[in-house]
């Protein structure tokens, strides 16, 4: 089975600060699954390390004003393709993150609070039947597939 799993969670250096979220519960599934890493946000050209974003307003946003929400959009599509194409009908996405995150996601204020939302990613994948679980969410996963 084909999972969708953000490339930070297998070690990719590939986040905003150039590191990664490295996972070690998620890679004890790697034997029984067949991982499509991706993140969004390289596909869409942005470039690592870069400047944090967070969703205000519905816009994608960095803490100097730049406004990456083209960037976003552009990420998840290419993502939701990738995902279409390796047929995956289940993701496991880095929480948190303006692109990746499936239920918390940062105020849109860089003041480090989190609120109930979604990132740009995680709701196009959803709205294509695409069910995403964050890594906090690897036994959810596990015992939703079996």
């Amino acid at each position: 089975m084909n999972i969708l799993v953000s490339s930070c969670l297998l070690g990719t250096k590939c986040r905003y600060d150039g590191s990664c979220a490295l996972c070690n519960e998620l890679l004890k599934l790697k034997d029984g699954y067949n991982f499509i890493s991706v993140c969004p946000e390289v596909l869409s050209g942005l470039p690592t390390p870069r400047e944090p974003c967070e969703i205000f307003k519905n816009r994608v946003v960095t803490k100097s004003g730049k406004d990456f929400t083209s960037n976003f959009i552009d990420g998840a599509n290419q993502t939701l393709e990738i995902a279409k194409s390796f047929d995956c009908k289940y993701a496991i996405l880095k929480e948190r993150s303006p692109s990746c995150g499936n239920s918390k996601i940062y105020n849109g204020k860089f003041s480090g609070k989190l609120v109930y939302g979604t990132g740009v990613t995680a709701s196009l994948l959803a709205e294509n039947g695409i069910i995403v679980f964050s890594e906090n969410e690897i036994d959810k996963f596990v015992s939703f597939v079996k």
